[in-house]
């Protein structure tokens, strides 16, 4: 990454770069969250999260192994030893943590799995506390606390409409989560010596040929065969809300930094709540609103802490 990307972005770039590089973040939170609000509609054809996942990446995945030949052809081979660790990232991060999260899209609300998922940056934080000895300091407590009581705050509303479809669906979003902060320590080595691109591009093809022989395995090839709107949607699914966030997120990043980007990132949980009541007709309550807004303040001081 350049030096640029890695100093205050108010202070390295200019008022204009700023705001494109910004509009980009934003832009990839936005369509990235809209998977949520996609694969509501998708199940609405009685199709469940096996078919779902496989759809997607038949979709994403020409493009991203475009670019993993690509980067085979220019770059150095890699070891026997990265390429094992690039298999454990692509299963752990794409595939099992998209699978879980898909699985709990069945039970709940739009809404409360974008603000389960968006606790990532706080199990990155316990999980450096437990098994790397971090010390947490007073304001990361604070944080986790305004994280966990907003989702507590959402996750109780929720209960009204079926207490056993919540909680399933919820452990299930959970484990996504959980999923997804491994994979971004593990990967975190990887990416400086491999740039994220590369990373990126090989873990997804090793999640798209995880999803896709598990459709093979678990379903017959005759559920390939489905209603033209559910092809529709799987395009953009796999185009739209995969193939455009992880590059634009990746351009954000190169542009105004990582820390800039994942604060512009917390519109996503905001823009998933507004969209699952304008598309799917999901109510949007003030004890909804209320759990956002602590979620997002928690995750905002985790951002703002050097």
């Amino acid at each position: 990454m350049s030096k640029s990307a890695t100093v205050a972005p108010s202070q390295a770039l200019p008022r204009q770069a700023l705001v494109a590089g910004l509009a980009i973040a934003i832009g990839g939170a936005v369509l990235f969250s809209t998977k949520a609000v996609v694969a509501k509609l998708l199940y609405r054809y009685h199709i469940d999260a096996v078919t779902l996942i496989a759809f997607r990446m038949l979709f994403s995945l020409p493009v991203f192994a475009a670019v993993a030949l690509w980067k085979m052809r220019t770059e150095a081979p890699l070891s026997v030893a990265d390429r094992w660790r690039l298999l454990g990232l692509g299963l752990i991060g794409y595939y099992l943590s998209s699978f879980l999260d898909f699985l709990g899209l069945q039970y709940i609300t739009v809404g409360l799995e974008r603000l389960i998922l968006f606790l990532t940056p706080t199990f990155v934080l316990l999980i450096t506390t437990f098994f790397f000895k971090h010390r947490i300091s007073r304001i990361e407590w604070i944080a986790l606390a305004a994280s966990y009581c907003g989702i507590v705050l959402v996750f109780v509303h929720d209960l009204k409409g079926g207490a056993g479809d919540a909680v399933t669906g919820s452990l299930f979003v959970l484990g996504s989560a959980l999923s997804y902060a491994v994979y971004l320590l593990a990967s975190g080595e990887m990416v400086k010596r491999l740039g994220t691109l590369r990373l990126v591009s090989y873990a997804m093809c090793v999640s798209s040929a995880a999803c896709i022989a598990q459709f093979f395995a678990l379903r017959p090839a005759a559920m390939l065969i489905q209603p033209m709107p559910v092809y529709w949607l799987s395009l953009v699914n796999g185009i739209f809300c995969t193939i455009f966030p992880v590059f634009m997120t990746m351009l954000a990043v190169q542009r105004i930094g990582a820390a800039t980007a994942s604060q512009a990132g917390m519109v996503g949980p905001v823009s998933t709540l507004f969209l699952g009541a304008l598309i799917l007709g999901e109510p949007v309550t003030a004890v909804q609103l209320g759990g956002t807004c602590l979620v997002l303040a928690g995750i905002y001081m985790l951002s703002m802490k050097k």
